[in-house]
């Protein structure tokens, strides 16, 4: 017998887990197939999870599971230190680099955290455990798809080989860059790779203790006369993580205890226990659809780590997807909804490779020179030069504005308001209200954040008067059984541009304005029913 799914999602890493909690959480039945029986910890993968990821987990109420789980507390560090090598001198420091603060901040919900990847997945399998509507295929792979207008028919590999067929609504690829999903719908990747192969090591160095690391750091950029790269602790028990940049594994004997060696200045024991060579690459897929396929995370796009940005857009793929799905799903979105997941989130991949891509050439040995580490005014000065230069580097520890001033300006299911688009600034994030952009964050005089009171499914009209009429809008969304909850938040205009935001459930604005007239219009546009209005002011 033929098994039956609204959703179907295609691999379970952090992409795939995201879209079945989103979906999960709203009662819609999904199943996951992912070829990993268990997630392996031997290798951290990514290191750094964003602020902006850390406010998406908080809306599943994950943010406190996931910091529990990770092996690092901010609160050990949260500066990236360049220096000449883990026991020699530092030459700069960035501070609280990652948005990793140990207090609260105004502008997000939520620090960044530093956390291995598989500590995030174990979590966030976890999670899907406990939600009934999805079932987790663990050991499945997906090895052929067929994509048409009503529907998916799928083939699922099970851990002994044999097949099984698979009918879906829809289908979401999340099976990254050598998965199915991507030539099930023609796509392609284009771009280009980065010039300098890499070595991933994960060691064990009990020897490195505080009392000999030249500084307390989250990251440590080594500028090496011999090798360079970063080395960053996996855990406070004496497990490392590493990356030589520049070393080719594939074309020379590399010895990784001589390179761990060699960037961290130790002659203590060193025990290799995993190695990964690789070379980044910065790739965009042309398409992110089919008819009833969807491309999310590694499979739609590939982007280098430097800065940490890779599968932190993976999971806002997820969400901006699976919300989507849900509405449709439900019986209140209309098939514009879907529509606009390529145009709001393929342009925010090609931002964030292009930004990313640029570190490129400000990797180590960019910097590195044989006097850097010399114990002499000429070292000194030479050091003194080096963190003068290393100030190019701040776009990538310091890149808020990338992390959350993002925005989907353009979209087909934001109602524009003529007024100015934010421009990109990577380093600095500009608050703004403006339709498209991420609801700029405050706290409540409670305490809680004002994200804790939107609306987890539907959308949320925020009012900044409570004596204004918004009957009109409560009137719609009845009319099509779209959830709509309304909070009241005083002061509204002042902050925000006007007295009313609608705001979808992904923390974006999709509208905003003086008073309910557009309603109907407004609505039908926020929920992919009818083209957005050219543009409604407010």
């Amino acid at each position: 017998m033929t098994e039956q799914y609204p959703v179907l999602i295609a691999g379970g890493g952090p992409s795939g887990l995201a879209v079945a909690i989103e979906l999960g959480r709203a009662g819609i039945r999904c199943a996951v197939v992912e070829p990993r029986e268990t997630v392996g910890t031997d290798r951290p993968r990514a290191k750094t999870t964003s602020a902006r990821t850390m406010e998406l987990l908080r809306r599943w109420g994950l943010a406190d599971r996931v910091r529990a789980a990770a092996p690092l507390p901010v609160a050990h560090a949260q500066d990236v230190v360049f220096c000449t090598r883990l026991t020699g001198h530092e030459i700069t420091r960035f501070p609280n680099a990652f948005a990793l603060h140990a207090q609260r901040r105004d502008e997000f919900a939520e620090c960044g955290q530093q956390i291995p990847q598989p500590a995030v997945e174990a979590v966030l399998r976890e999670a899907v455990a406990e939600l009934p509507a999805v079932e987790f295929l663990a050991g499945h792979r997906l090895v052929g798809v067929e994509d048409a207008p009503d529907g998916v028919r799928a083939r699922v590999a099970g851990p002994d080989g044999a097949l099984r067929t698979v009918e879906a609504g829809y289908l979401v690829g999340c099976d990254g860059a050598n998965g199915v999903s991507r030539d099930a719908i023609g796509a392609r990747y284009s771009g280009a790779s980065g010039e300098l192969p890499n070595v991933n090591i994960t060691f064990r160095a009990p020897a490195l203790t505080e009392d000999v690391l030249c500084a307390r750091a989250v990251h440590y950029w080594v500028l090496g006369a011999e090798v360079g790269g970063i080395v960053g602790r996996m855990d406070l028990d004496g497990t490392w993580w590493a990356i030589a940049q520049g070393v080719d594994a594939a074309a020379t004997d590399v010895d990784p205890v001589a390179l761990v060696q060699q960037m961290t200045g130790t002659t203590g024991r060193i025990e290799v226990l995993a190695t990964d060579p690789w070379t980044a690459r910065m790739l965009l897929v042309d398409r992110y659809r089919g008819d009833r396929v969807f491309l999310v995370g590694d499979a739609a796009h590939l982007n280098p780590p430097w800065g940490g940005h890779g599968y932190n857009t993976c999971v806002g793929d997820a969400v901006n997807l699976a919300w989507k799905l849900v509405a449709v799903l439900q019986g209140w979105a209309g098939p514009a909804l879907l529509d606009s997941y390529e145009p709001e989130r393929r342009p925010v991949a090609q931002q964030t490779i292009a930004d990313a891509g640029a570190q490129e050439s400000r990797l180590a040995r960019a910097f590195a020179h044989p006097d850097l580490d010399a114990d002499t005014p000429a070292g000194a000065a030479r050091r003194a030069a080096a963190a003068e230069a290393l100030r190019v580097k701040r776009a990538e520890f310091h890149s808020l504005g990338l992390v959350l001033g993002y925005h989907y300006a353009g979209s087909p299911v934001v109602v524009d308001d003529r007024s100015p688009v934010p421009q990109h600034d990577p380093l600095t994030y500009h608050g703004s209200a403006r339709p498209g952009a991420r609801l700029p964050h405050r706290w409540l005089p409670d305490g809680s954040s004002l994200y804790d009171h939107l609306a987890p499914t539907g959308f949320t009209l925020l009012r900044g008067d409570a004596r204004l009429d918004v009957a009109a809008f409560r009137d719609a969304a009845a009319r099509h059984g779209a959830p709509l909850t309304v909070l009241d938040l005083p002061g509204l205009p002042d902050t925000h541009g006007a007295p009313l935001l609608l705001v979808r459930p992904d923390q974006h604005v999709a509208w905003r304005g003086a008073d309910a007239t557009d309603a109907v219009a407004v609505l039908d546009a926020a929920r992919g029913a009818a083209r957005a209005p050219a543009a409604l002011s407010h």
